[in-house]
């Protein structure tokens, strides 16, 4: 391995035809290349996506009321209906698969505004009515102060939690929101907590824009009632969401009068279906890369390979006076092989380089130029990805030398000697 005379006879070999050597280097380059690339390209867009969905818990399911559509127990098609506190009390004994069950409640309805103002400033945000819990399904990064609590919940009291989006509209740059009074469409509510969303683009903009009040309070300070707007739920850890959202559908429909066949009277959405949805996309994107990626490299393998043959020809009188001075068939052929795996590893890994360089100037550009976008975040590969393409190399170039190798033994000495 350390033999002098070995290495400069492989460096005397490849530089014997140095365009030949690097344009067969290059088929194996551009194949380690442009591997790096698209693995990098599917993280990036991986990270992106999933980024979106912040620490929120996957195993999830989101269910709120729609139109009925078919009459039964004597009420017609097309009536609407609300969820109210006793649903909570029931969906935790009936269902015992329930993780954690957060009720909630958007002030004005779904994808409704509200006005907010302090002092002179006002600002158009979301109200949410929320329980402690919710927190749990989907965390908030809280910079100032807390998340509501039980105590705010049980004494319904006028406290609120602001993304950084209200702050920046309503206080000046260097205030202090915390104990600092908002009016909620005519009503005051303290501020106890100012939170910045985990989700990154767009979504982040829009959760920085809410405000989370104790849902009782909210149910009670704009005559509600006992109505609730949606369910958020999670599964226990060994439990699929598929058999809480089936249960719990189940169960509302039964007490709503609502049909059981009436499914569009029930809206439902399971974030773990469309999670492993997506995650089999990325595993068939990573499928194919390794597929495309490995099927250029061998194309570049295979080069090396035909020209080792092509080298191996015209040495072959060289290599019958190295038999005939004692050589054995071992030391040619490693010889053979040690310079098909020097050629592929070290274009292999000078492409494994530039991929990787221009991965990491993509990331460095997507970030100072503010050009980055929230489905594509920090392009690039794992260390272990790295190591398994120079292994994957290290065996192509074993296995391009191997072929020649063999051939140039199976060739006699003295019939050597004699070719011209």
């Amino acid at each position: 391995m350390f033999d002098l005379d070995r290495w400069q006879e492989i460096y005397h070999v490849l530089s014997a035809n140095k365009l030949r050597t690097f344009l067969t280097a290059f088929g194996v380059f551009w194949g380690i290349f442009m591997l790096v690339i698209m693995l990098g390209s599917g993280n990036g867009l991986q990270r992106g996506v999933t980024q979106n969905f912040g620490d929120m818990a996957t195993n999830s399911v989101f269910i709120w009321t729609q139109q009925t559509t078919i009459p039964y127990k004597g009420f017609p098609r097309g009536r609407r209906y609300n969820f109210d506190n006793d649903d909570i009390v029931a969906l935790h004994n009936t269902v015992p698969e329930i993780k954690y069950l957060a009720p909630r409640l958007q002030a004005g309805g779904y994808m409704q505004t509200n006005n907010v103002i302090r002092g002179l400033k006002s600002g158009i945000f979301t109200i949410m009515g929320d329980y402690p819990v919710y927190n749990k399904i989907d965390p908030l990064n809280f910079i100032k102060g807390r998340f509501i609590n039980d105590l705010d919940i049980r004494e319904k009291r006028k406290v609120a939690v602001i993304g950084t989006r209200v702050v920046d509209f309503l206080f000046k740059k260097d205030e202090n929101p915390i104990n600092q009074y908002i009016q909620v469409q005519g009503v005051y509510f303290q501020v106890i907590g100012v939170f910045q969303s985990k989700r990154t683009g767009e979504q982040a903009n829009q959760e920085n824009q809410n405000i989370y009040l104790p849902f009782t309070t909210l149910q009670q300070t704009y005559n509600y009632g006992n109505a609730v707007g949606f369910f958020s739920i999670t599964a226990k850890d060994d439990i699929p969401v598929s058999v809480v959202e089936e249960k719990a559908i189940r169960l509302l429909k039964q007490r709503h009068s609502v049909a059981p066949a009436d499914d569009p009277a029930v809206g439902h959405f399971n974030l773990k279906k469309e999670f492993d949805q997506m995650q089999g996309l990325f595993f068939g994107i990573r499928l194919l890369v390794w597929i495309v990626g490995t099927g250029t490299l061998m194309a570049g393998v295979i080069g090396v390979s035909n020209i080792m043959l092509v080298v191996v020809k015209e040495r072959t009188k060289e290599i019958g006076i190295q038999r005939a001075l004692g050589a054995t068939p071992w030391k040619v052929i490693s010889q053979i092989i040690m310079e098909s795996v020097v050629m592929t590893t070290f274009s292999g890994y000078f492409g494994l380089v530039v991929g990787v360089g221009l991965l990491e100037l993509i990331n460095f550009l997507l970030g100072s130029t503010g050009a980055g976008t929230e489905m594509f975040v920090h392009p690039g590969i794992d260390f272990s990805v790295a190591i398994t393409a120079l292994s994957i190399l290290v065996v192509c170039g074993v296995i391009a030398g191997l072929i020649p190798a063999r051939r140039a033994v199976s060739v006699k000495p003295i019939d050597a000697l004699r070719y011209e």
